[in-house]
């Protein structure tokens, strides 16, 4: 007698709405980096008198070192969502 196995659905990250899914998450932590980097940028003294005196691009390396590094962060979150996402389905 065989035992009745349930067949085994992919995981959700390699499938086009898991990839969906870590896109969106990206873009939500690129959003939150750009919005706390101007802000930051914008309403404390210290780091905008840093960014004056730091050359003509420290704010867009500054803005862009922040949204990258919100955006991975956001992205390994999404990551760990899906699979515990997985796990309870």
């Amino acid at each position: 007698m065989r035992a009745n196995k349930t067949p085994k659905k992919p995981p959700s990250l390699i499938s086009p709405t898991g990839v969906i899914k870590l896109v969106t998450h990206a873009m939500m932590g690129a959003a939150l980096g750009l919005a706390f980097g101007l802000t930051l940028a914008l309403s404390n003294p210290a780091v905008a008198n840093l960014l004056n005196h730091g050359g003509s691009q420290a704010l867009l390396v500054f803005t862009l070192t922040l949204v990258t590094t919100f955006a991975i962060g956001a992205t390994l979150t999404g990551v760990v969502f899906i699979i515990d996402e997985d796990k309870e389905c």
